[in-house]
């Protein structure tokens, strides 16, 4: 698949789409006005393949490079606004995939720290944001299962990927009241995307509905 790297910016038949799907987003109880204006500032055409561009704006997983997906914009906004992000946030993400929900939490966070597998993702990805101007995202190609401890704590921790159970190696390299968010469950069964809050010794959880995720892989991709 040849992914199309542009300035990002909208023809009119694309402001029309983004316009519908905010509408869409908003529908569905995403309400966060911070949020959505990310969204709005994010041309999602820009992250996804040319054979699914007339379909970039509608609310559903479409297929990327490597065997992977792009999340649907609903997915992304309940995940993110559950991270309830703060302007001084550092934020981890495990699976930068195309980079679409990394340039998202860009404009909510201070920093974001982008972890992929799959370096023909990571160089794509790396594109789309220097083509939108976003300076505050560190792509790394690594392992992101044991997350980046020597960069450790973080704010608010993002996987993009399902672990069996609690995903105690990164919960770990949250701060005091950090957030972390993540799909667990089972490979093949059923999965849910799952909240943990540090408070201190504890951590809190909240179940945040079901998912359909990948299943995390260790180790860096050969050749891709």
């Amino acid at each position: 698949m040849n992914e199309p790297i542009g300035t990002g910016a909208l023809d009119d038949e694309e402001r029309v789409r983004m316009a519908s799907l905010i509408l869409s987003l908003r529908g569905l109880g995403v309400s966060d006005r911070r949020l959505l204006k990310a969204i709005e500032t994010i041309p999602r055409g820009l992250f996804v393949p040319d054979g699914f561009r007339a379909r970039a704006y509608d609310d559903c997983a479409l297929p990327i490079a490597c065997g992977q997906s792009i999340s649907a914009p609903s997915v992304i906004g309940t995940i993110v606004a559950a991270l309830e992000l703060g302007d001084r946030h550092s934020v981890l993400e495990i699976g930068t995939g195309s980079g679409y929900q990394a340039a998202i939490l860009s404009r909510l966070a201070r920093r974001v720290t982008t972890i992929e597998r799959y370096r023909t993702l990571a160089r794509a990805a790396e594109a789309r944001w220097a083509a939108l101007r976003i300076s505050n995202i560190t792509g790394i190609v690594a392992d992101g299962a044991p997350g980046w401890p020597r960069q450790a704590p973080f704010d608010r921790i993002v996987v993009n990927a399902a672990a069996a159970g609690a995903p105690s190696r990164l919960i770990a390299q949250l701060s005091e009241t950090g957030i972390l968010v993540a799909p667990v469950g089972p490979q093949g069964g059923p999965q849910r995307l799952t909240l943990f809050q540090r408070r201190g010794d504890r951590v809190d959880t909240r179940d945040l509905g079901a998912a359909r995720f990948p299943p995390i892989e260790a180790g860096i991709a050969p050749g891709l």
